[in-house]
């Protein structure tokens, strides 16, 4: 019998899920936004998610939903598990990763590591909460927020007064946090099936610029925090009960100490390079993980991987044209295209090199963007 899963979200990381799928025998469907989307390949339908009834059609024929974001209504999910309709992660779960007042919440409830935090409701607790904190403060919206988005560092609440005027769109409160100092950021990436069985990938260690991932280092370099930072992450994924891949995004501070900062319920940016990093892709592994098959080795295929985002640079530099020049220069690099139009600091794509030798595989990862970036 042909397993079937059905994807919302036609974005970059379904479109990946595609040939892993084809690999496992796997049927992918995809509940796509747009005709023309990253994932079309495999898009069975457009349509809108935030319509249940929608929704529900396209989950009569699979056999788990599972997402490409997490932007899905909550109340949507609801009312299909309610159904009897199996939803990878559940809204139980992902109740966590849409809200970030929540996912504060419940973090502190099991004493995770984290920057210091409030609930703002008023211009007053911003203020008294910068005041506390050395001046100066992380917000955030609550919802909605990634790459850079729905977060502003403030110090005063006159910074945030754009925010603070329309917080009924944010749920009613906003999220401040202590500007934690921290010398880098840092990605644990751990799978988990409904059943139980975890498989965690080695720690990775993520630049981000502009406010975008820019790229991944695997192993992360120097790193003491290996199996404190992998603890973490499985700590996360069985009390907040998450199933498929779950990334726990950290910051690192000068003495060692780790602080999860976000968390995503899904295959991630800072997972990409184990399509030829490991052994098991972190897009095979979810697969597996929302159907509940056995998962896969983490192993890595050789000691260093480095991934390098393809960030848009024009309006007509789709980067396609340029990896033939790419690929003769560098013929250890792979390439990833996401299939979308070119536009301005968009992800259209990414360069992974795998290697022994830490330096050798950085500059020949950066070499070989650098040719498809060229304008």
């Amino acid at each position: 019998m042909t397993l079937r899963v059905g994807v919302i979200g036609g974005g970059q990381l379904a479109r990946m899920m595609t040939p892993p799928a084809l690999a496992l025998g796997i049927e992918l469907q995809v509940f796509s936004e747009t005709e023309n989307s990253s994932a079309r390949l495999a898009t069975t339908r457009v349509g809108d998610y935030t319509k249940v009834e929608q929704v529900r059609e396209f989950a009569k024929n699979v056999d788990v939903i599972t997402f490409d974001h997490e932007h899905v209504p909550l109340s949507v999910l609801e009312t299909l598990e309610a159904e009897g309709f199996s939803i990878q992660p559940s809204p139980k779960a992902l109740k966590f990763a849409q809200n970030k007042l929540h996912m504060r919440q419940r973090l502190s409830e099991l004493g995770l590591p984290m920057p210091v935090w409030a609930e703002i409701k008023t211009a007053l607790e911003l203020d008294k909460f910068i005041s506390e904190n050395g001046g100066v403060a992380i917000l955030k919206t609550p919802i909605g927020g990634y790459d850079g988005k729905g977060v502003a560092v403030v110090r005063t609440s006159a910074d945030a007064s754009e925010w603070l005027e329309k917080i009924d769109e944010f749920g009613g409160s906003l999220l401040a946090e202590q500007k934690v100092n921290f010398v880098r950021e840092l990605a644990q990436l751990v799978a988990r099936r409904p059943s139980g069985e975890l498989a965690t990938w080695g720690l990775v260690q993520t630049v981000q610029r502009n406010g975008v991932c820019a790229e991944v280092l695997s192993p992360a370099p120097n790193s003491a925090n290996t199996e404190s930072a992998a603890k973490i992450a499985e700590t996360v994924a069985i009390e907040l009960g998450v199933t498929g891949v779950l990334a726990v995004e950290m910051f690192e501070t000068e003495t060692g100490e780790l602080y999860i900062n976000e968390l995503a319920m899904r295959p991630h940016n800072s997972g990409h390079f184990t399509i030829e990093g490991s052994i098991t892709s972190q897009f095979e592994q979810h697969l597996r993980a929302v159907l509940d098959l056995p998962l896969g080795s983490t192993t890595p295929t050789a000691a260093h991987s480095v991934m390098i985002n393809l960030l848009g640079v024009n309006n007509t530099n789709d980067f396609v044209s340029l990896y033939p020049e790419a690929m003769k220069a560098h013929p250890t690099a792979k390439f990833h295209t996401y299939g979308k139009a070119a536009r301005e600091g968009r992800k259209m794509g990414h360069v992974t090199v795998v290697g022994n030798n830490a330096e050798t595989v950085l500059a020949e990862a950066r070499a070989a963007a650098s040719v498809c970036l060229k304008g």
